[in-house]
């Protein structure tokens, strides 16, 4: 039974006796143990400078720290990578697809940071909207068909990069507070039905595409924000959060308790709302289960 460590930032995996108490056991719970958590591996990316320095993120230094220091205190070993332009994004998923831990791991996490556009990352070569990596990539590369060895586990997505242009506020009169504020991939059709010469136990159907979640840093069209000098918001409250809540939630409800404390953002009219995407999980997923 895994017991969450003294510290969130600590990987020390801690066993109790009585496995049947572990969440990870529970059939309503993706399964967690001692081997796979020890197998845990996640994907950092995080662009920083821009070919064109008008486009350099500052403060996304201290974004890079502050979820590195977070995943390993997950448990999780971190493949990171910088300064990517669309194509070294999408050749470091495909890589990633490919790592050995993913056989044995229970879980993955991939973060990718950056400047971003509706259902895109921008890599660092972009003068405006022109070294695009689709963020649908993620879920190609990590899906069953490409990745089995993900099979039934929880792939966790997390993205900051802005969707769009838009201002994510509006002005409404609808109460005592007046001012509410807020910041296809072609899929090729099933297999046909097996033939008489095909075993059950060789081949099976699988969801092309389950077990994901995914935390985009706001809602669609709309911008997200950063602090020069404590990074994106986004990833400060998960950096508060997490910590705070992970050895007894679900990644849903942590994901819900961040957006909600995006209630709470506002520097005069901006407003900003992270929004949970493409979730596909069908159990629920606790970072330490025997907690």
């Amino acid at each position: 039974m895994i017991q969450r460590p003294a510290a969130v930032t600590s990987t020390t995996k801690m066993f109790a006796k009585d496995e049947a108490a572990n969440k990870g056991h529970d059939e309503d719970n993706y399964p967690v143990t001692g081997y796979s958590f020890s197998n845990r591996v996640a994907l950092l990316i995080t662009n920083i400078e821009f070919t064109n320095t008008q486009f350099n993120r500052n403060g996304a230094e201290k974004d890079e720290e502050n979820m590195e220091k977070l995943l390993r205190g997950l448990g999780y070993e971190v493949v990171k990578h910088k300064n990517l332009t669309a194509k070294a994004i999408d050749d470091a998923v495909i890589d990633f697809s490919k790592h050995p831990k993913l056989k044995e791991t229970d879980s993955v996490l991939v973060v990718i940071m950056s400047h971003g556009k509706l259902g895109a990352v921008l890599g660092v070569q972009t003068s405006g909207d022109d070294d695009k990596f689709p963020i649908n990539n993620i879920y190609k590369h990590l899906g069953s068909e490409k990745c089995p060895a993900l099979l039934d586990k929880p792939k966790i997505i997390i993205i900051q990069a802005c969707r769009g242009e838009e201002r994510g506020s509006a002005i409404v009169c609808d109460g005592a507070n007046p001012a509410v504020l807020s910041d296809d991939v072609n899929q090729p059709s099933p297999p046909l039905p097996a033939d008489d010469g095909i075993e059950e136990d060789v081949l099976r159907c699988v969801h092309r595409e389950k077990d994901f979640i995914s935390l985009l840093s706001s809602t669609p069209d709309a911008v997200s924000y950063r602090n020069r000098l404590e990074g994106s918001f986004l990833i400060q409250y998960i950096a508060e959060i997490f910590p705070a809540f992970a050895h007894e939630h679900d990644i849903e409800e942590l994901f819900r308790k961040v957006m909600q404390r995006f209630e709470d953002f506002g520097h005069g009219n901006i407003r900003q709302m992270p929004t949970k995407d493409r979730c596909t999980l069908t159990k629920r997923f606790y970072f330490f289960p025997g907690s």
